[in-house]
């Protein structure tokens, strides 16, 4: 069924905002992909806070040239059938998600992504940032990084008093 023109411009105000809103717009490449694929791959990028839909590239072409950062972005690589990662917390999210879910159906292939100044990165970036871990993992890398010298020091003054405790308690044994 085709939209019309108030349709049209509906979509266009949501994803210029969807623009404006993310961090990271991931452009992936989706044919073959089956619906209820395309419904887990929407489940799974939600618990991320991503939103994955599928646009008309007209749609998102008009859409880049509402905002003014994003008036530069080459609109070249926006074509085929694409699907659209958005998420306004982490930039690293969509294309982790969408990499996640590659892994078990191939036929998800990243074309590029958009950052939230309006600069287009290649495929390549992308798959390189999905390795990336998420902030959790960092924060958790970060905090076992500071604490660790802590642990160490609370392993080595127990140590002292284990040594003693040791010896008072083969004293006691050897008086007994």
């Amino acid at each position: 069924m085709a939209l019309t023109k108030d349709k049209k411009n509906e979509v266009v105000e949501e994803v210029s905002q969807l623009l404006a809103d993310s961090k990271m717009t991931v452009l992936a490449e989706y044919q073959g992909t089956s619906v209820k694929a395309m419904q887990i791959l929407r489940r799974q990028a939600r618990e991320s806070g991503t939103k994955v839909s599928v646009i008309k590239n007209r749609l998102v072409i008009k859409a880049l040239g509402t905002n003014d950062k994003f008036k530069s972005v080459d609109t070249s690589v926006i074509k085929g059938q694409l699907l659209y990662a958005f998420n306004s917390e982490d930039e690293v999210a969509p294309a982790q998600s969408l990499a996640n879910f590659a892994k078990t159906q191939p036929s998800i292939t990243f074309v590029g992504a958009i950052t939230a100044d309006g600069t287009l990165i290649t495929a390549t970036d992308v798959n390189a940032l999905a390795s990336l871990p998420s902030k959790e993992q960092l924060r958790a890398q970060l905090v076992s990084t500071l604490s660790a010298p802590l642990s160490g020091f609370v392993n080595v003054m127990t140590g002292n008093v284990r040594g003693v405790l040791n010896v008072l308690q083969a004293r006691a044994e050897s008086l007994s």
